[in-house]
């Protein structure tokens, strides 16, 4: 099987990307697949997943990081650190990711800078999957990073304000698709879900009539194991394996796997 690229997007903040990045590519990592997780975040939260915040702050501000190498568009091979688990290794973000979007302005071809940068990973064949958890925005560096995936995976949160903006989400999608033939949109999967409420099952009916988007089998519900296993710098699937979220997120990694087949 070739490289597998994911994009985890949404252009509304706290909808679980994060999160769902990091127990995604844990729980593929645990399945004895070779997994390397990009975090394209100012906030560093995928990074914070697997190190304590000394520790992520020190590698934002190195020379070895997402930004120094898109910024000087080398090759990432030698920004890759390896996380504490088997299997699974990650580009660390950098603060200076807030300026992003002004250092990418001037640079030729500036759509497909990070599709460079993965290159040689990618036809290495060393990684199973790559996945990028993308910034809450629909801006030129989310459109590099769409650029240099294969698949979109969409979460949600089962909210009132879960939904808003998912329109332009999927419009914007569907003009990067131009620049980016290859990009699928693998669906959307529904985060921080409680269930018991009637608007749990009022954002699934919605999500359902979605015209021509999958919505996936797994749901993510709220577990406070969650917060503590953040709170400790690991992944839930490793942090608590009997937790309700770890199984959950393992489904979930299943049906994407599944799903890029």
């Amino acid at each position: 099987m070739n490289t597998v690229t994911i994009c985890f997007t949404n252009n509304k903040g706290g909808s679980g990307k994060s999160t769902t990045c990091s127990n995604v590519g844990a729980a593929m990592a645990r399945m004895g697949k070779k997994v390397l997780l990009v975090d394209g975040d100012m906030q560093l939260n995928l990074s914070l997943s697997f190190f304590p915040e000394e520790e992520v702050l020190r590698m934002a501000k190195s020379d070895k990081n997402l930004y120094q190498a898109v910024t000087k568009q080398r090759d990432l091979t030698d920004d890759i650190v390896h996380t504490p688990y088997p299997n699974l290794d990650l580009v660390p973000s950098s603060i200076l990711m807030s300026s992003i979007e002004y250092e990418l302005f001037t640079k030729w071809q500036r759509e497909f800078i990070l599709k460079k940068c993965l290159k040689n990973i990618r036809e290495s064949g060393t990684y199973d999957f790559i996945l990028i958890d993308a910034p809450p925005t629909l801006g030129g560096w989310v459109l590099n990073i769409l650029c240099a995936s294969d698949q979109v995976l969409v979460p949600v949160e089962a909210s009132p304000w879960g939904m808003f903006g998912l329109a332009n989400m999927f419009d914007f999608l569907e003009e990067v698709k131009e620049l980016a033939p290859q990009l699928r949109v693998m669906g959307i999967v529904v985060t921080k879900a409680d269930v018991r409420k009637t608007y749990f099952r009022q954002t699934m009916e919605t999500l359902k009539e979605m015209d021509g988007i999958r919505l996936l089998d797994t749901v993510i519900r709220v577990d406070s194991t969650i917060e503590w296993s953040q709170d400790n710098s690991e992944p839930v699937v490793e942090f608590r394996k009997s937790s309700r979220s770890a199984k959950e997120y393992t489904e979930l990694a299943e049906e994407v796997m599944k799903l890029c087949q």
